[in-house]
């Protein structure tokens, strides 16, 4: 049989896998990060809510990676100033290796092409050097850092790429 990656837009229907997803990605994290990561916060119903709106109106949207049909990574968006923002990108441990996530990035940049934006915009852990080199190495500059609140030191950085 051969092996079929399917990269689709989500739908309120995914809701329940990909909080499935997400949670079983970021668990490599639990402990790790100071706070701890919001993808834990993550239900299907929270999920199913941000994608029954419009992008227009604050909502949001996600891509699915499914290979032979099973979910194995996504990535949700939004709209922020101006720019498509990803966010909870996720690929299941079982399938990483196979630079699903830059496929995932690959397609949320031609989303946002799609629109028409100006650019594609992420927030990444300080804490996480091998994902700020990921997003750098995509082509992807900081612009700005941040705290979480609570915290009176920058806990994550703001990264954007500029479409052309």
């Amino acid at each position: 049989m051969s092996d079929t990656l399917v990269l689709r837009a989500a739908t309120c229907a995914d809701a329940a896998v990909l909080a499935a997803t997400i949670a079983a990605a970021f668990e490599q994290y639990r402990g790790k990060l100071v706070p701890e990561s919001g993808a834990f916060r993550e239900t299907a119903d929270a999920i199913a809510r941000e994608l029954s709106v419009d992008f227009s109106e604050g909502g949001a949207g996600a891509i699915v990676a499914e290979r032979n049909g099973t979910v194995v990574g996504c990535v949700m968006t939004k709209l922020e100033d101006g720019d498509l923002y990803f966010g909870r990108l996720s690929v299941l441990p079982a399938a990483r290796g196979a630079k699903l996530a830059v496929r995932l990035i690959a397609a949320v940049e031609n989303e946002a092409r799609r629109r028409g934006l100006p650019g594609v915009r992420l927030g990444v852990r300080i804490a996480l050097p091998d994902n700020q080199k990921l997003f750098h190495s995509l082509g992807y500059r900081e612009i700005s850092r941040e705290a979480h609140p609570g915290f009176d030191h920058p806990t994550s950085i703001n990264m954007r790429k500029t479409l052309g």
